[in-house]
């Protein structure tokens, strides 16, 4: 009898810490929204195109987001914002800019790049643009905030389509990644089919000089600069489908040595746009892959279906970057 008892006793208690537990994980992810690491890093939306500052020890990771639901071409009218102070846990703030917030701009809000300069946040995208000046063209949207609320710097568009004649192509000019210089010198790199470079004046929202062309093979688009001890680092996706490959560099105006592939096909992905940055002494290489699974609530993942991923870099003792290994776990700690 006593034994029957204490059989209840303990059949009772893990019926109750099963939906404690279960209560508790659900109400957090809920009312926090909570991510808990994995790659992708959420299988509640579709994400891609990410853009990752570090500012106060947070990390802010601004994506994309692709809401295609027939298979035909990237459906995006807004971008996302997540953060994390480790890197393994991340939070979801939901969108915090639409194609609609810059006036002039018709349609795609595709790949974009954050920078923090004096205390603000200034956001340049990929968007297209009206009729009076059809093509992609390149925005730029401002906040005090790294959460917004953002606005148009300008009220028009930093770059169009008609100020680069490079290719016969509308959407050549897209994909902006800035860099700012220690001596506080801005520059924006962007472009499809050929890679360019423009500074920016020290207001940020206004060119500085000609638009200048860069010598790196078989580019397609999705540039990335960054810096690693002495070296510069200019990365980007490479052919159709896309890998990715990098080019280093002692000096940001070049030139750039080729340096060959770091990232190959992710998933069944056609496109890859990565993101570069060290945080709390660690290196890390954030792109999109097409990785959701068919039993996921929101569906399989595809080629306007994407997912952002996170996963650790590596350098060589010559400043060389590993290739990257993809995982599924992501980063765990």
């Amino acid at each position: 009898m006593i034994l029957n008892h204490l059989d209840n006793r303990v059949k009772v208690h893990r019926e109750f810490m099963k939906k404690y537990i279960s209560s508790f994980l659900i109400t957090n992810l809920v009312f926090s929204g909570c991510l808990l690491a994995k790659n992708p890093i959420t299988d509640e939306m579709f994400t891609a195109d990410p853009a990752a500052i570090v500012y106060n020890d947070t990390v802010y990771l601004y994506t994309g987001h692709d809401e295609d639901t027939d298979n035909t071409f990237y459906n995006m009218k807004e971008w996302l914002l997540f953060s994390s102070t480790d890197m393994v846990n991340w939070n979801s703030h939901g969108p915090i800019l639409t194609v609609t917030d810059f006036e002039w701009a018709e349609k795609h809000a595709w790949a974009a790049h954050m920078v923090e300069r004096d205390g603000r946040f200034y956001f340049y995208t990929s968007v297209y643009h009206k009729k009076d000046k059809p093509g992609f063209a390149i925005g730029v949207a401002v906040a005090d905030t790294p959460y917004g609320p953002f606005k148009d710097a300008r009220g028009s568009a930093l770059l169009t389509n008609d100020m680069t004649t490079h290719t016969k192509n509308d959407w050549d000019d897209i994909d902006p990644a800035i860099f700012i210089e220690e001596n506080g010198d801005a520059y924006m790199f962007f472009g499809n089919l050929v890679p360019k470079v423009v500074k920016l004046k020290d207001n940020m929202i206004e060119l500085d000089g000609e638009i200048k062309v860069l010598d790196l093979p078989n580019f397609t688009e999705a540039l990335w600069v960054h810096k690693k001890g002495s070296y510069y680092y200019i990365s980007y996706a490479s052919g159709f489908p896309e890998t990715i490959h990098y080019a280093m560099s002692e000096s940001l105006t070049g030139s750039w040595k080729y340096m060959g592939l770091i990232n190959e096909l992710a998933g069944n992905s056609e496109t890859n746009h990565q993101s570069i940055i060290e945080f709390k002494g660690k290196d890390y290489f954030i792109y999109h892959n097409a990785g959701i699974q068919h039993d996921s609530t929101i569906g399989a993942g595809g080629r306007y279906r994407r997912s952002v991923a996170i996963d650790k870099l590596e350098y060589n003792k010559d400043g060389a970057i590993k290739p990257i290994v993809m995982t599924s776990e992501g980063i765990t700690k």
